[in-house]
């Protein structure tokens, strides 16, 4: 997939990477990025790299209970891209340990509760964004769930120690969707228009689910560039 590389890199800068992971829980690829960057990461372990998620909507339109998933591929990209498409999925996840499943009644969800509820996440320093990341991309890409439906948020919640009775409620409520959405809203303004989007010390920007080895290359430059 492409790569955006840096314009410039600030000739000051620290050992410390931020890494900003503009994803959406229901994209396969943003799942496989997710996993390299882990690999990369863990390659590093010299450097301090701190990881935040950024909501994205592929299909902002998609309707909240979602749609059959196989429906949904084969209208978006027609019976043979979809195989072949599907084909060069499994191959990546088959790399980095993901099994992608495929059930005849999976859907696509709307992902729009599952970016609230990583928000909520991000705002409780006992919970492990990362960990929850990694529950919601493996209960749809996986596990075959709809991660748009709250009972499934809910379980996802309860795993991670969040108070379930409050999630629920604030879900049903439909609290900071509005949130969600803006920042949405803000990276598409900022030149996002697909994902896996990596941004890095707010300095420059990587696209596409890159392997481990040109991400650790970029943490270098960026470690180095002192």
């Amino acid at each position: 997939m492409p790569a955006h590389l840096f314009d410039y890199v600030d000739p000051v800068m620290s050992k410390t990477i931020r890494i900003e992971l503009v994803s959406d829980f229901a994209c396969p690829w943003c799942f496989v990025g997710k996993r390299r960057l882990k690999k990369a990461i863990e390659q590093r372990p010299d450097l301090d790299i701190t990881l935040n998620w950024r909501p994205f909507q592929l299909n902002p339109d998609m309707p909240r209970q979602g749609r059959n998933r196989r429906d949904y591929y084969r209208n978006k990209f027609g019976d043979e891209r979809a195989r072949d498409l599907r084909r060069t999925l499994m191959a990546a996840g088959a790399e980095v340990g993901i099994i992608f499943c495929d059930e005849p009644d999976a859907m696509a969800p709307n992902t729009l509760s599952a970016h609230v509820l990583m928000l909520w996440a991000s705002m409780d320093d006992n919970i492990d964004t990362n960990a929850l990341a990694e529950k919601l991309f493996n209960a749809h890409h996986v596990a075959c769930e709809n991660i748009g439906n709250n009972d499934v948020l809910v379980r996802i919640a309860g795993e991670m120690g969040m108070n379930t009775t409050r999630v629920i409620s604030k879900l049903v409520a439909g609290d900071d969707e509005d949130k969600v959405k803006e920042q949405i809203h803000q990276s598409a303004e900022g030149g996002v228009t697909g994902v896996p989007f990596f941004i890095i010390n707010d300095k420059f920007s990587i696209s596409g689910a890159q392997h481990p080895d040109h991400l650790t290359s970029v943490f270098d430059q960026v470690s180095n560039a002192q």
